[in-house]
């Protein structure tokens, strides 16, 4: 990170900190997350009338930059608890040690599927997604062209410029869809299908935001890619907002095994806190099935706890991939620098 960078890092932690200083903190549990954390407000209003205790959302931007706030400040944490640590992540918040061990009960309700750090329990899963490639519907009928399949079919001239992805540096679901072509070929094979597909025309966007609203044929911004890479819940956010009821949806994912990199979200008490005692109520809470129901409706992304019931629109329209892939967190965090420089270099250099 670059020293102009650090310093603002440290600046927004001192000034964040002098503000939850200004008020009394055994009255204040601070909650360091991203911008797009969300949880419905009665949720919040209950727990805090039930443990008479006020909740500060303290956002921080992406989850990168969470991150780094968190292990900028860890001899002085700006916050008690930090949630929205991704998989991708998840190796480096360990080696920092910024966080508590913290078994909670509700872990008997999660699969171990989900997680990263049993035995452990520093960083406990919360939800899961999986980042795929969308297609608009009515465009592949219109044009009476088969979907694309499999990774081959992607750099195949019949679908030149159909696909739109996000830069693997600045998005996360551009660095998720790159780990998944490492995945598929291989740290020696995946920037050569980069220059395939930069062959075939992609279009690389800085952000999900851009890519699919403003790229994306279904996204709203009648963009002129059909493919875009999102997540495998975006295709129930139509018919989740729409005012009547959508019997099909305007967009679905590939499925295909391989094709769809998972990533899970996890929380954990910050060393230091001086509210232990009400971030692991928190943390309780956040994994209950009350708020693990919350879950899709606010962020699109599904719940761990296998208890939770997940709204009829995402049975329905939100597909999980039987076979996702994910790479190890620990050779990612070994390796995520290497990758992400030389595909700035050979990639993003020659779009």
């Amino acid at each position: 990170m670059k020293k102009a960078a650090i310093l603002l890092v440290l600046l927004q932690s001192v000034f964040i900190f002098a503000s939850v200083k200004a008020e009394d903190k055994n009255n204040v549990l601070s909650i360091l997350t991203y911008d797009s954390y969300s949880v419905s407000e009665d949720i919040v209003a209950t727990f805090e009338e039930e443990n008479q205790v006020r909740i500060q959302f303290i956002e921080s931007g992406d989850g990168t930059t969470m991150l780094n706030q968190a292990i900028l400040s860890k001899e002085a944490p700006i916050a008690d608890v930090i949630i929205g640590l991704n998989s991708i992540m998840l190796s480096r918040a360990l080696d920092n040690d910024i966080l508590l061990p913290y078994e909670s009960p509700e872990l008997a309700n999660i699969s171990n599927l989900y997680k990263m750090d049993q035995g452990n329990d520093r960083a406990l899963p919360f939800n899961f997604g999986n980042v795929c490639i969308n297609y608009d519907t009515a465009w592949y009928a219109e044009k009476g062209l088969s979907v694309p399949a499999s990774w081959e079919d992607l750099i195949d001239p019949k679908y030149s410029g159909q696909l739109v992805v996000e830069n693997p540096i600045t998005s996360t679901p551009g660095i998720a869809f790159m780990l998944a072509t490492i995945a598929a070929f291989g740290e020696d094979g995946y920037i050569d299908y980069w220059k395939s597909l930069l062959a075939n025309k992609i279009e690389i966007a800085d952000g999900w935001s851009t890519a699919y609203y403003t790229n994306f044929s279904a996204g709203g911004g009648m963009g002129p890619q059909p493919l875009v890479v999102s997540y495998d819940a975006s295709p129930a956010a139509a018919p989740f907002y729409a005012e009547t009821e959508m019997e099909t949806a305007p967009t679905a994912s590939i499925l295909s095994d391989g094709m769809c990199y998972q990533v899970v979200e996890f929380l954990g008490i910050l060393k230091g806190t001086q509210n232990q005692e009400l971030a692991e109520k928190f943390i309780d809470a956040v994994l209950s099935k009350e708020w693990q129901e919350d879950l899709p409706g606010q962020m699109f992304v599904f719940p761990v706890n296998k208890n939770a019931i997940l709204p009829d629109v995402f049975t329905k329209f939100a597909v999980i991939p039987e076979n996702p892939v994910m790479l190890d967190p620990v050779l990612i965090n070994e390796k995520r620098d290497f990758w992400l420089q030389k595909w700035n270099d050979e990639i993003l250099n020659n779009y």
